[in-house]
């Protein structure tokens, strides 16, 4: 999902910088974002569930382009657990990687966005923050703080011209869900959607692309589900 975002926003004639912890996935993805288009890619390696590189992404973004206008905050992970079964490894791992690396990014790069008066920052979501399955605890509590760390945070930066949103994605076909799903599981949520599919990738890059543009400059403080209709259902 963060790369077809990062190529619809190159698409739109921004310069991109994109992190992951794998260095080859990262300049395959680089190339891909860029193909075609005169715009700059620029990548770092960076785990975000260390602190120390958290903060050096943030520095390096804002050294090597000079000022970042729109942050997505997209790295995320997920360990189903139960309750009784959490370990305080991976609740720490997923608070870290969910949420905490979220705020710090945030925290390093709106003041920039203050002093220019324009801001856009967008953090990816779930519907599992507004839902939940069995086992999904951590992800699910972190992906619900998010929802108020946005409304919190909406109405700090308001007043600066910044906005502050959740994109809340559904089933997207990404590595992640598909790892940890076997087939039946896979097929349930594409049943609870109204269009009975899951998404790609790139339909994520729309929604992305509406809050962090003119188009959608009077948006703030909100979850925006693209969730192929799953939650219009009662039952």
């Amino acid at each position: 999902m963060g790369k077809a975002m990062a190529r619809g926003f190159a698409e739109c004639g921004a310069d991109v910088m994109i992190c992951s912890r794998n260095e080859e996935e990262l300049k395959q993805a680089a190339a891909e974002i860029g193909e075609g288009l005169e715009v700059a890619v620029r990548w770092r390696m960076t785990d975000l569930c260390d602190r120390g590189e958290t903060d050096a992404l943030a520095a390096e973004a804002l050294e090597k382009m000079g000022q970042v206008d729109i942050l997505v905050n997209n790295a995320g992970g997920n360990i189903p657990e139960a309750i009784d079964e959490i370990t305080d490894e991976h609740w720490d791992r997923i608070i870290e990687l969910n949420l905490t690396s979220i705020m710090r990014l945030t925290r390093a790069l709106v003041p920039r966005m203050k002093e220019r008066k324009w801001g856009r920052v967008i953090h990816i979501s779930s519907v599992l923050g507004v839902g939940s399955k069995p086992g999904r605890n951590g992800y699910s509590a972190t992906k619900a703080a998010l929802m108020g760390l946005a409304k919190a945070s909406a109405l700090d930066l308001g007043p600066h011209g910044i906005t502050v949103n959740c994109i809340g994605p559904g089933p997207f076909l990404t590595d992640m869900p598909l790892n940890l799903l076997n087939e039946a599981q896979q097929q349930e949520f594409a049943d609870i959607t109204a269009l009975n599919r899951w998404a790609q990738p790139r339909e994520l890059a729309g929604p992305a692309i509406l809050l962090a543009s003119e188009a959608g400059s009077y948006i703030t403080g909100e979850m925006l589900l693209v969730d192929g209709g799953a939650f219009a259902r009662a039952l």
